[in-house]
Formats: structure tokens, sequence, C-alpha cells
């Protein structure tokens, strides 16, 4: 992949010299020093070094023939040993993101950079993502003023439900939610995370549930020095954002801390034709905070992890609300042995109370509101809490053996535990307590072969997927008593293959070409709990079985010093796809089931791009066509997927200039969509202009403004069925200060 030439990718930038020895001390000439990204920044001099600039901590690869390779991260000058090679070529391969290049690589895969997302308008993560084609929410609104089960993240044109058909991870671990799948946004401090990996189609058989449309993994920061930032923003619609970090390095032992602060006062989503004296702004207060600790010596790196995240939202009326509050924690390892050896360890669990509030909305008119003839009141219908437990543990290992060969192989485990308790209002008032146990437990191997200019990957994982313990009772007035009906349990092994090939031509060119196995278990949420947004009802469906996806793709993708290029035309067919489907249109609200239906498919051409055309200026970009259809079943045959547009392209910008500062425009074009299964509501295309500018003042101060949908655009969200409307123009300005360390 090739990032943004060095003098562009940071904001500021300090001198370093890097030198390069062997064991023995000799200087190394020659020695290739690249991002880790794959920008090339020069090779050392006979005296083994290399001065170039940098913003640190500078994460670089350092290679030189006859040596292995060798990631390093440094914040000031240093001198760096490499190890001799071993008779077989060093490749080291951690799922779809790899040193293999772009040209080796045979599926699609972006980064963004630490520079991307902090010179991105959006506040949130997930419009941060949305700079790359194809990545959207189930739902076209931001996180900020989005229900939790509208925020499961789409990819390939799959589209998702309140779950999300991509698997979100952090340093192997996954972040979706466990009980209703779908992602906190708002979860990670801001400072905190230095780049988001992003690889599209099937990942079942290193990753397991989920990964059918791809993965997204986040890297946090490490601490490489004593230093602390504090960033502060103030917006329209009362938008605030604060974050602090703080890190210090001690010998091995290193140490960070970040935290933030996220709210906004939100605005009201019914379209103003259509609003009434019930609706109210839709918002979110989030807090978060990050603790690590490290310890880092040789070819040994121990770490422990935990964080918080607390969030309370309104959703569009007095009663509808909800609130999360979630612990995570981790810990592990990672060594790299003499000869190219990897083993990683990861042990993980997390604690949370998720709480909603549900409501009717009533047209008629009321005493408080004799005149109203539209969306006049409301009143309660259920109260859920659902707390959950989840633990997990993963241990993978590489190997080289023979000329260009590595082996990889690892297991893994994710165990979760739901009790969902509800309260119903009403005519069918009713308590009930539901507790249910779900473990999903994979073995995996996978076999690289580098030989000349082919790369080849083949790969194999079992699943055992459980859902057992369930158990549901009921208040009768006096006692508690069985449900008379208990939770099904599921028992299914799943076999998930992936074969992968990758031709160089000449140096400048490549072919490849894919095809996968992928699954994804139904969530508690899908199986036992209702959710609402909007006048539309979506009722569980305890009998729900895994989806079960087959794919593949083949592209042609181009690099050179001028930047990248990659187009691919892919398929994906998925078999027992969960949709949310429509029973009775004329109800109020709407109902729907969660049901499995036939087949879906999602087939189509991507076309992305990351080009460095001036040492001032870089461009990126691409565009999705994805035929997203309904190929098999007895209901909606033919029809659209929901929430998928077939068209769908993004376009950024992004200059800096030393004594003038940095300026960058995303823009995003977005073709029509239905936003149900029916297909009976049609959501418009849209365009959308963003942009952010900064300048320093010194080495230390930055000043910053920031704008979104600068046309103030009206973009449909839902039609629920009354039409919902995405962020109006809103911008934002603040400031960002670093103390210690080297400076900006």
């Amino acid at each position: 992949m090739l990032s943004i030439p060095a003098l562009l990718s940071a904001q500021s930038t300090v001198a370093l010299t890097l030198t390069v020895q062997d064991k023995s001390g000799a200087a190394i000439a020659g020695a290739t020093v690249a991002e880790s990204a794959g920008h090339e920044l020069g090779r050392t001099d006979t005296n083994g070094r290399l001065t170039f600039e940098c913003s640190p901590p500078c994460r670089l690869r350092v290679d030189a023939q006859g040596f292995t390779g060798k990631y390093v991260e440094i914040s000031a000058s240093t001198t760096i040993t490499l190890e001799p090679a071993a008779k077989t070529e060093q490749v080291t391969v951690t799922a779809y993101r790899t040193p293999l290049g772009e040209l080796q690589s045979p599926v699609t895969t972006r980064v963004l950079s630490e520079v991307a997302l902090q010179g991105t308008a959006a506040v949130s993560l997930d419009g941060q993502l949305r700079q790359l084609p194809g990545v959207e929410l189930f739902r076209r609104s931001s996180s900020l003023v989005a229900n939790p089960s509208s925020q499961g993240i789409s990819l390939r044109g799959l589209g998702s439900t309140s779950a999300s058909r991509t698997l979100l991870t952090l340093d192997d671990v996954p972040l979706n939610d466990p009980v209703g799948g779908w992602v906190h946004w708002e979860e990670q401090p801001e400072l905190a995370v230095r780049s988001i990996e992003l690889v599209r189609g099937g990942a079942s058989d290193l990753y397991g549930s989920s990964a059918i449309g791809g993965v997204v993994n986040m890297q946090l920061a490490r601490p490489t020095l004593s230093e602390l930032e504090l960033q502060s923003s103030y917006g329209a619609e009362g938008t605030h954002d604060e974050n602090l970090l703080g890190q210090t390095k001690l010998g091995a032992w290193g140490l960070m801390a970040s935290s933030g602060v996220l709210g906004t006062d939100g605005y009201i989503q019914e379209a103003p034709w259509q609003r009434g004296p019930v609706d109210t702004a839709s918002n979110v207060h989030a807090q978060n905070g990050l603790l690590l600790v490290e310890h880092d010596r040789g070819p040994l790196r121990l770490f422990a992890r935990g964080s918080g995240f607390n969030e309370a939202r309104a959703n569009g009326t007095p009663i509808q609300t909800n609130g999360t509050r979630l612990w995570r924690y981790a810990t592990g390892g990672d060594w790299q042995g003499s000869q190219g050896g990897t083993v990683g360890l990861r042990l993980y669990g997390s604690s949370e109370h998720f709480r909603q509030t549900f409501s009717s909305i009533s047209n008629s008119p009321s005493s408080a509101n004799p005149a109203c003839t539209y969306r006049c009141g409301e009143s309660p219908t259920r109260f859920t809490l659902v707390p959950d437990n989840e633990l997990g543990a993963a241990l993978h290992a590489s190997q080289p053996l023979g000329a260009g060969l590595l082996v990889l192989g690892g297991a893994d485990v994710h165990d979760t535990r739901v009790w969902d308790r509800e309260q119903t209002f009403g005519a069918t008032a009713a308590l009930t307590n539901l507790a249910v146990h779900q473990r999903d437990s994979g073995a995996y191997a996978e076999v690289m072969w580098v030989r000349k200019a082919w790369t080849l990957t083949a790969s194999v994982r079992m699943d055992w997927f459980q859902n057992y313990d369930g158990h549901q009772v009921k208040w009768n007035g006096t006692a508690w008593q069985p449900s008379s009906t208990q939770p099904l349990q599921l028992d299914q092994r799943v076999f998930d293959p992936r074969l992968g090939v990758s031709r160089k031509l000449w140096n400048h060119w490549a072919l490849s070409a894919s095809g996968f196995r992928a699954f994804r278990a139904p969530t508690p949420n899908e199986l036992y709990r209702s959710t609402q947004v909007g006048n539309k009802l979506t009722k569980p469906n305890g009998s729900l079985e895994s989806e079960r996806a087959t794919g593949w793709e083949t592209g042609v993708a181009s690099e050179g010093r001028w930047g990248t290029v990659r187009t691919s035309y892919f398929l994906t067919q998925v078999n027992r796809p969960i949709t949310a489907v429509t029973v009775n249109p004329a109800s109020s609200p709407i109902l729907l089931l969660r049901e499995n239906l036939g087949q879906i498919e999602s087939r189509g051409v991507s076309f992305d791009f990351e080009l460095a055309p001036r040492r001032w200026l870089a461009v990126d970009g691409g565009y999705q066509y994805a035929h997203a259809t309904v190929t098999r079943g007895s209901q909606d045959l033919g029809n659209w997927i929901p929430a998928v547009a077939r068209n769908m392209g993004t376009l950024n910008l992004r200059a800096y200039k030393p004594r003038i500062g940095t300026l960058s425009l995303q823009s995003r074009l977005s073709g029509r969509q239905y936003d149900d299964d029916a297909n009976l509501f049609m959501l418009h295309g849209y365009f959308r202009l963003d942009a952010y500018g900064s300048h320093e003042i010194g080495r230390r101060i930055e000043l910053f403004a920031a704008g979104e949908n600068l046309f103030d655009r009206d973009i449909e969200v839902a039609k629920t069925p009354t039409t919902t409307l995405a962020m109006p123009r809103m911008a934002r300005a603040g400031f960002l200060v670093k103390l210690g360390g080297p400076g900006r």
C-alpha cells in the first residue's frame, strides 16, 4: 500500500537519522527504509546511515539483502541491528494484513493512516471510515444520532441488519457488541487510534464468525516517548469533543493512558414536513478511557490493557432512549524467534450493561394537543435491561519452512453469556427474564508460498458454534415460572477454506484471484430481542441458523512511485441470510420478523486508488458498483438488498505546506437504495462534501476547523415510514497541543 509521502503525511516533521548494522556492528549499506504502509524513504549510505523526515513516532520497515527484514518504531535517531537471513526467505503473514506488497496481496486492502484519520472533517470513527468507497452503516446517519441497532457496518454490498456482516477487531480482539453485533463507534479514545486497516471479502478462515464482508482492524498507539497530547473542539448542534493522551517510556516499560468526552445536542431527524409534537432531537453523550502497560525487550513483548465506555442516547422522542456501559480488558504477548517464527497470545473479556426503552406513537389529538393531527404523543411499550459477560482467548504461531514457505496456525474461543430482562406495558403487560450462553471455538491453519513472481496462499478453519443453556421465565404476579416456549439449542460445525493467488507482471503490475467460504452466527439480539427504529418493530426468531457465504474476486493492481491503483470484480452469495422481513406493512408499528431467506447475492466491481501527484498533494478514493439482490427464496425474490446502493464513490484530496498548513476535502457520492426488504420505500441518492483545515503555531500547537455537509443537502436516512434525514451542515473548530517529546 502507498502512504502519503513524508512531507505530506505529517502535519509537521523532524529529521531523524537511522543507522543500520549487522550483529558484529558493521554498517549495512543499501538497506531500504520504508514507512510501514510501503512508501520508501531511502537507502542507507556506505556508513549504514539514512537521514529522513517524519512525524514521531515513526513506524518503519527496514530490509537489506541477506538479512531478515525488521519493523521498528522510533522517535529519535537510533541504531538498529539486523539478523542474518535464514536459508529460507523470511515471509510473515497475519491474515490478509501482511508485509506482502500491494502487488502480492490476493485481496483488496486499504489503510487509513493517522494523518488521514486526524485530517478528516468527521468527528466519529464511522464518519472517518466512510472515506473508503463501499463502506456504509446499515443506515446513512452518523453514529452521533443513530440508534445502536442501525450501527452495523456493511462491506461488498452485503448490507446488514442490527448485526454487522463485517468484523471489527483491535489487536486480534473482536469489538462487535456481543449481544447485537453492532459497533460502538465512540468506544475508543480518538487520540489512541493510530491507523485502521480494511480487508474486503470473506475472512472467516482466520477470524471465524461475522467476517463475511471483510475485517476492519484498528491499531492503537504504543508508548515510545514521554509526551502529553490535548485536543478539544466545539461546533454546531452543541457538538463537543475533548481528548487527552499521555505516554511514557522507561527502558523496556511503556505506559499509555487516553480518554475522551464526546457529545452533541443533536437535531430532529424527522423531516420538517412530517414532524409532530412528539419529535425531539436525537443525540449522544459518551465518555471513554483506555490504559495500556507493556514490557518490550528483545524478542518478547508483554502487555495488559483495560478500557471503559459509557454513553447515553436519545433516539428522537422523549421516551425512546438507550444507554451502554462497557468494560473491556485484554492481556497477552508477542514473541519473535531468531529463525523468523512468531507466537502471539491474547486473553480478553468484557462486561456490559445495555438498556433501552421503546414506545408507540399516536396520531390522535390529546388534551395537551387538541389541534394535533400527526405524531401527537407517545406511550411506553417496553423497557429492556441486558447485562452480558464475554470471555475469549486466541493463540497463533507462524514459522518459515523451506524456500519462500510459511506456515501459520492458531486456535481461539469466544464465550458470551447474556441475560435479557424485559418489561412490557399496556394490554400485554408482562415481566420476563431470559438467559442464554453462546460459544464459538475454532482452529485454523494457513500455508503461504512465494516463488519468484508467484504468491500462493491456502487456509482452512473449523468452527464449532453452540447456542445453549437457554432459559426463560415469566412473572405471574406472585412468582417466576418457566415460559411456555424455551430457547432452542443450536450446535453447528462449520468448515471455511480460502485460496488465493497473485502473479506479478514486470515491476509494476500484478494479477490476483481468491475464493472463500465464510459464516456468521445469529446474535442473541436476533434470536431473542425485539428492536424498534421509528415506527418499524422487528421481532426476534429463536429458530435462526447461521449464514453461509461463498465468494471470490479477481483483480489487477498497479504500483509505482506515483501511487497504487487496484480494480477487482467480486461476487459473494450468502445462503440463509438473516433478514428483517416485512410481515404487516399496514400495522402500527410496521411489523417485521427476522428470517433466514433463501439466498442473497452481491456482485460488481470496485476501483481503489491512492496517488501522490505532487509532494504537497495526495489524492485517494474509489468507486464500487454492487448488484445486490435476493436471488433465491419464497419472498422478496429479485428485490434489492435493503440499505445497499448500487453506485458509490469517494474522492479525497489532502494538501500540506509547512508555512500554510493542511487542507483536505472529502467527497462522497451514493446512488439510490431501498430502506426495506419489500422495496416499498426508496431513498434517493446524494452527494456530500466535507472539508478540514489546520495551521500550526510553533512546534506544539495546532489550530483546526472542519465543516460537514457543506452544501447542506437533505440526505435521506430512512423511511420508517416517515422520512428521517442525515446531519445538516455543521462546522466545528478546535486545537491540539503537544507537550514533551520532540514537538510537532
